[in-house]
């Protein structure tokens, strides 16, 4: 909080900023990033290692924190990086008011909202309160082992089941809420939101599903089956793996790929929509068609658009 002599007290809008600063370009958007924000009177926090990129006057212009509690009080979290530095930006923000904002600085970047050369653009509408909220869901996983959990994470992508000796298969039989679909052996299983069918679930032959849908998708990984085919169930499903003998190996639980933790042989996976989300903050108009074909270049020559206009209906 800041004050003026005599006036009432004024709250100070904050911001983090998290960034992959391994390359020139990263650190060269978060300087743009920094300027820009105290331009405009933003208390911005960064970590001291993540600030140590900047010029010694820009780091001037940043106070520097801990991340532990850093979320508290911030408006934005601005990451600039790939999706896997925005996953990292997610751990913080789940399920608080705070609101996430990706500058794609990688390959892809589903996350992201922006690219590099629109980040003063898109710091300048963030500080001016032009963006809109978009809420993702996330996932809740549970192990149990003889009748007790074990162990409990999340994931804002996926979730997945995966063999823990790689020369060998892992051997699951699969349910969903509650009632068994199938027994087969292979690399494992994925639980994926809507957010994360376009990350490993697409990798591994699932559909592309629009983030505005509400489900839970399956997919096998490589799976040793006549029937191996991606599912999309309901939003209130409770998607089940129970780790079979395969030569006493047991297999492993990744979460978005950063997270991981046995699941021995015996062991029950459980996966299912979380009551904590991911607010993403939403700069542009379009719909989500237009950031897949942009995304993954799809060839769109020849489209001549909707005709309903021109014959009259």
């Amino acid at each position: 909080m800041s004050a003026q002599a005599g006036g009432p007290a004024t709250e100070v809008r904050t911001v983090l900023v998290l960034a992959h600063t391994g390359r020139a370009e990263a650190v060269a958007a978060l300087t743009d990033v920094v300027r820009t924000l105290h331009a405009a009177g933003v208390r911005t926090l960064m970590t001291p290692d993540e600030a140590e990129a900047l010029s010694v006057a820009d780091r001037r212009l940043v106070h520097e924190c801990q991340l532990d509690g850093a979320v508290e009080g911030a408006e934005v979290v601005v990451v600039l990086g790939g999706d896997g530095t925005i996953l990292r930006a997610a751990e913080l923000v789940r399920g608080s008011s705070t609101v996430l904002l990706g500058v794609n600085l990688g390959h892809v970047g589903f996350l992201a909202e922006a690219e590099r050369e629109e980040v003063v653009e898109s710091v300048s509408r963030v500080v001016a309160g032009d963006y809109r909220v978009e809420e993702r869901m996330t996932l809740d996983v549970e192990v149990v082992l003889d009748g007790r959990v074990v162990t409990r994470s999340w994931a804002v992508n996926e979730v997945s089941v995966e063999k823990g000796n790689r020369e060998r298969m892992i051997e699951m039989v699969v349910d969903v809420d509650g009632r068994p679909l199938s027994t087969f052996g292979g690399d494992g299983l994925i639980a994926a939101t809507p957010t994360g069918s376009t990350a490993y679930a697409f990798s591994a032959g699932g559909p592309v599903v629009w983030p505005e849908v509400e489900a839970l998708l399956v997919v096998p990984i490589s799976a040793h089956a006549l029937f191996a085919r991606p599912l999309v169930i309901a939003p209130t499903s409770c998607v089940g793996v129970e780790v079979l003998p395969s030569l006493d190996d047991g297999g492993v639980v990744w979460c978005d790929g950063r997270r991981t933790f046995a699941a021995p042989v015996g062991a029950r996976v459980e996966v299912r929509r979380s009551q904590q989300r991911v607010r993403l903050a939403r700069l542009s108009t379009g719909v989500f068609t237009d950031r897949l074909v942009a995304k993954f270049g799809l060839p769109v020559h020849g489209w001549r658009g909707p005709r309903a206009a021109a014959d009259g209906g």
